[in-house]
């Protein structure tokens, strides 16, 4: 066994320290289980809530997404379509018209995203799961049918079962030089009746998908989209046929993937995440305080057997190694129990979700939790670091009493 390590394991599990120097450290080993724990806890929280946000975006959101690098509108030629749909991993390619619109039902009103989608839309099946009435059918027997979503249908009070109220859509003409709000002449309308709604979260429930030559009449587009919507062949690489995609069309288009179309949401979460770690690493650094503290004393209280050490013939890097190593078994012995109980916590609250939302009309029942080892790395690897930092100081001065 190294002679460094046994002495210190010696130190450590001694029942003859003071009193005092063994409060100290077990308040340490204490304050590293909790900051451990609590690091554990939270880092698999935002894993979770990271997860159920791609969750939501695969229900909504395609898995790569074509918009033009320059202006809003896509010229669609044949040539074009080929190149996308001929392209290895691509399954559905959907056509896509997509802009604000204003809503009118009954007497209410409200700017919506009126999104035009082709019969490809329904293959996908992406809303099938998030839809709280009717089907994502945007033709039914030869008529054009509106999905909403729940954000929509709850501001314009829409009762899908109400055969006798259409949704009005309304989009300003182009043809017109200038903009008569009090004129109905200066907007294209177009009627529609609402075969579905869904629910999903506020930034995609204020869309209505209606058929692509609807919105495409209503919108001016005529043959030109505003984007291609890909959905891909399952357990395909999406950053492959992305590189496939960008050397086919050139760069007149802009591909992303799911992630990068929701980037901002991502990278917000994931700098909470850093934030929350950053604070939570503070509690590790106090217990690594108390560390230093108990180090010190037991410096000064082994006085006589450093010198005996010393006599004996043990050098000066041997000496400091041993209270390294003693403050390295302090720090770990509460960061094992510390993981251990944060594993506990959270294998817990996925398995019976212990720790309610709180909210009734929200996705989930419990707050997501995701255990990443990674994670357990990160906290390994700050008590190491935090515990070599403050134990580098009682250390080197054992070493110098020779």
């Amino acid at each position: 066994m190294n002679f460094p390590f046994f002495i210190a394991r010696r130190y450590f599990s001694s029942k003859k320290k003071k009193s005092f120097i063994s409060l100290i450290s077990n308040i340490s080993m204490l304050g590293v289980g909790v900051g451990t724990m609590a690091l554990v806890i939270v880092l698999s929280v935002f894993n979770g809530m990271e997860e159920l946000n791609r969750q939501l975006f695969r229900s909504f959101d395609p898995d790569l997404k074509i918009t033009p690098a320059k202006g809003k509108r896509i010229d669609v030629t044949p040539a074009l379509l080929t190149k996308i749909k001929q392209t290895k991993g691509v399954k559905f390619a959907t056509q896509v018209i997509e802009d604000n619109a204003l809503a009118r039902y009954g007497d209410r009103r409200v700017v919506v995203k009126l999104k035009g989608v082709d019969s490809t839309y329904e293959q996908r099946h992406q809303l099938d799961t998030a839809l709280v009435y009717g089907t994502v059918q945007v033709m039914a027997d030869g008529e054009p049918k509106a999905v909403v979503g729940a954000t929509v249908q709850q501001l314009l009070s829409i009762n899908p079962n109400d055969i006798l109220t259409p949704l009005e859509l309304w989009y300003p003409r182009s043809d017109t030089r200038s903009l008569n709000l009090n004129s109905p002449d200066a907007f294209n309308q177009q009627i529609i009746r609402v075969g579905g709604v869904y629910m999903l979260e506020l930034r995609f429930d204020d869309y209505v998908i209606v058929p692509l030559d609807f919105a495409a009449e209503l919108l001016g587009y005529g043959t030109q989209r505003s984007s291609f919507e890909l959905q891909l062949q399952p357990n395909a690489d999406a950053d492959a046929i992305k590189s496939d995609l960008e050397k086919s069309l050139g760069d007149t288009f802009v591909i992303r993937t799911r992630d990068e179309q929701n980037a901002d949401l991502l990278r917000a979460i994931r700098l909470e995440k850093l934030f929350v770690t950053v604070t939570l690493g503070l509690i590790v650094l106090v217990a690594a305080v108390n560390i230093f503290f108990s180090l010190s004393m037991l410096v000064i209280e082994k006085r006589d057997d450093i010198k005996m050490l010393f006599a004996m013939g043990a050098t000066s890097s041997m000496v400091k190694r041993i209270f390294l190593f003693e403050g390295g078994l302090v720090a770990f012995s509460g960061a094992a129990v510390g993981l251990v109980l944060g594993v506990i916590v959270c294998w817990a609250q996925q398995t019976y979700g212990l720790v309610s939302m709180g909210m009734v009309s929200s996705l989930v029942d419990a707050y997501p939790v995701k255990m990443v080892w990674q994670d357990f790395l990160i906290t390994a690897f700050l008590v190491v670091s935090v515990t070599i930092i403050v134990s580098f100081l009682p250390a080197k001065r054992a070493a110098e009493m020779g």
